[in-house]
């Protein structure tokens, strides 16, 4: 994304990838759901209308996340375009905390301590990375022709983080709250989330898109992007079911770094002091919130024998 966001050349409208992206994410899932239906297309039919029509009043309560959803997209690709890849990455882990919050707040969930104490570290990991020299441009010495304001990038990242957050606590608890499959769920926010991106695409790029077409600057590069997208979407709701905390801390860890050595060879980004310090810090956070927490000690109750047993607690 940050290489198709700094080239020189024609570059394309990052309203319409959203778009689009919320397209192909969509079609993904209708063909899901068709081989989960074995084939039947009446079955299938009958599914789809029964999940989105029938169930109106369930299908509209997507709408809220859906909004927030496209929004954040779209800051994405501020947040990229005026920000290094690796600095992006590891500021972008702020959505961690962001979710813990909303969880606490909207689901009344409990941290301990450790998970405290992470988010604190990931918060400081962050801001390290992000207090720059007096030329941030320049210190970063990333070979871009595209002009850029570090200001702009980070304010983008806080509210996509904000909105990261609470659209996915928002959207579990949907989830949590019903039977649908999260196939069809991902179908219903795909059909808002095309509904809002047209309204912003309209909104922001209307007139040049008139007059240059739809999928002006597109390239390879840039559906590829779109494909890492849509697919690392639906890829991250696959390793949500099938994978546990510590695999997910992995794997975060992993993009971190291969943003930050591809970043060295494709931008020129220099790595220094202060952001192996910051992305360290990040790096163990992540890992310290992931770490399976120890259960709640069992209540017991005193026989008169003076030996004690457990008792469930209601």
């Amino acid at each position: 994304m940050r290489y198709t966001r700094t080239q020189a050349g024609k570059l394309y409208f990052s309203t319409t990838t959203v778009i689009v992206t919320e397209f192909v994410k969509m079609s993904t899932c209708l063909c899901i759901i068709f081989i989960q239906k074995g084939g039947n297309v009446k079955e299938y039919l009958n599914y789809l209308w029964h999940g989105i029509v029938t169930e109106a009043r369930d299908t509209f309560k997507l709408a809220i996340p859906s909004g927030i959803y496209t929004i954040q997209n779209n800051l994405l690709f501020v947040a990229v375009s005026n920000l290094s890849a690796a600095t992006f990455q590891v500021s972008y882990q702020l959505k961690i905390l962001t979710t813990a919050l909303f969880c606490v707040l909207l689901l009344g969930k409990r941290l301990v301590k450790m998970q405290w104490l992470a988010l604190l570290l990931l918060f400081v990991g962050v801001a390290i990375v992000q207090i720059q020299p007096s030329d941030p441009t320049k210190a970063a010495q990333e070979k871009t022709s595209q002009s850029q304001s570090a200001y702009t990038g980070m304010v983008a990242v806080l509210v996509s983080c904000i909105s990261s957050g609470f659209a996915g606590v928002y959207f579990e608890k949907i989830l949590k709250g019903s039977s649908a499959s999260l196939w069809l769920r991902n179908v219903q926010l795909g059909l808002f989330g095309v509904f809002f991106g047209l309204i912003g695409m309209w909104m922001k790029d209307g007139d040049d898109i008139m007059e240059k077409g739809f999928f002006f600057g597109y390239t390879k590069y840039v559906w590829t992007v779109i494909g890492l997208q849509a697919f690392g979407g639906l890829l991250v709701a696959v390793v949500v079911k099938y994978a546990d905390n510590i695999l997910k801390g992995f794997a975060t860890s992993l993009s971190i770094i291969i943003s930050t050595v591809v970043s060295v060879y494709l931008f020129g980004f220099t790595i220094n002091l202060q952001f192996c310090v910051g992305a360290g810090l990040v790096l163990i956070a992540i890992f310290t919130y992931s770490q399976p927490q120890p259960k709640p000690a069992p209540l017991a109750e005193t026989l008169p024998n003076g030996k004690q047993r457990e008792v469930s607690k209601v």
